[in-house]
């Protein structure tokens, strides 16, 4: 089962790439809208806000590249392992966005409370 290649018409891989193309602009107009939309989140709010849009983006990024890169897999083995690591390093990152997202609520929540005081 290791030698299986993946037999996938160029054309239908090239279809699915346009797809992808045209997926990925539509999500980076969205992304792009909803930054202008947080620039009017109030006070410490906006910071976390920020940082989730951004996590967001990233994971969307890797979404999208790793998508390409299972295209373009030439047999079962090759499309396992890029699964394989693509679950990995989004568990990595989910783990990383989780500490970083800690860290601005906890900054955001201080700053809230030190305004309230004054």
């Amino acid at each position: 089962m290791s030698d299986a290649t993946m037999q996938v018409p160029p054309q239908v891989r090239e279809m699915a790439e346009k797809t992808v193309d045209q997926a990925e602009k539509a999500v980076t107009a969205f992304l792009d809208a909803a930054a202008k939309s947080v620039e009017m989140v109030p006070g410490p709010a906006k910071e976390v806000s920020k940082k989730t849009l951004s996590m967001t983006e990233q994971n969307l990024k890797a979404a999208f590249e790793h998508t390409r890169k299972l295209l373009r897999a030439s047999d079962l083995q090759e499309f396992m392992r890029l699964q394989s690591e693509f679950l990995s390093s989004q568990f990595s990152a989910a783990q990383d966005h989780m500490r970083e997202l800690g860290t601005e609520m906890l900054s955001s929540a201080k700053s809230a409370s030190q305004n309230e005081g004054h």
